[in-house]
């Protein structure tokens, strides 16, 4: 477990019981001013590749271009999409030239926090959820196809977790449209707020209400991250399994 700036965290990540490796990645700050997962994606070990150098290049970014020492402005906003931009960019080139590398990519979600404020949003599937008075909000979108079709209209939510396409993505890292802005939500933290950084192999084998009575019943992050995963993997998820459970005391 993590603690700094009255924030506690746990983290975990396990490859599960249906792939040979893990293509996820988490990343958190030892100073609890970032929080990073990354689901990666590609043939053999290029999803391994593409969700490290994510990380790896937006924490090296973020650390460079964004003040966390002063009050929050529109510059933690740029700084985010400029660290973004420079992660897609380098795994494009990085897919252009070893032909191991051709297909991968990745997707991301973040919290920043500078001086009290978060700043949330990511790229691709991988979600963050908070819980605040009993009620799970859905705090990132799906950049996915099942996500678009239930905004026409065409298909339900609960038609969504099984239709055929729920696993495709219309924006991830390695493509032109990944390095986009991020849009991300401005948020102000409250006491016994309780956030989830996840990979979709944990959204997809956790109901939302299994996943607000894991954090009741656990308050400490670890704890609770380790009782999510296992939930997830109980609940027939078939990929790698990630959280990051980032309590706010």
């Amino acid at each position: 477990m993590g603690r700094a700036g009255g924030y506690r965290w746990g983290q975990v990540s396990i490859t599960g019981n249906f792939r040979e490796n893990n293509e996820d990645k988490i990343h958190v700050d030892p100073e609890g001013r970032f929080f990073l997962v990354a689901d990666g994606m590609g043939g053999q070990s290029a999803g391994e590749r593409a969700s490290a150098l994510a990380v790896e290049l937006i924490s090296e970014r973020l650390n460079a271009l964004v003040d966390f020492r002063r009050p929050a402005t529109s510059a933690v906003v740029d700084g985010i999409d400029k660290s973004v931009s420079h992660a897609n960019s380098e795994i494009m080139a990085l897919g252009e030239l070893e032909p191991s590398c051709k297909s991968m990519g990745t997707t991301v979600v973040f919290i920043v926090a500078v001086q009290g404020e978060f700043f949330i949003g990511g790229v691709g599937d991988s979600r963050i959820y908070l819980l605040r008075d009993q009620k799970l909000q859905q705090l990132t979108e799906d950049h996915s196809l099942t996500q678009a079709l239930i905004k026409a209209g065409t298909i339900t939510p609960e038609e969504a977790r099984t239709h055929r396409y729920k696993n495709m993505l219309y924006r991830y890292l390695g493509t032109k449209e990944g390095g986009a802005r991020t849009e991300p939500k401005r948020l102000t933290p409250q006491s016994g707020d309780r956030f989830v950084l996840c990979s979709d192999g944990l959204s997809d084998g956790c109901l939302p209400e299994v996943i607000i009575r894991t954090l009741n019943e656990n308050d400490d992050p670890q704890t609770a991250a380790d009782q999510l995963v296992a939930a997830a993997q109980q609940g027939g998820s078939k990929d790698n399994i990630s959280c990051v459970v980032l309590n706010v005391d």
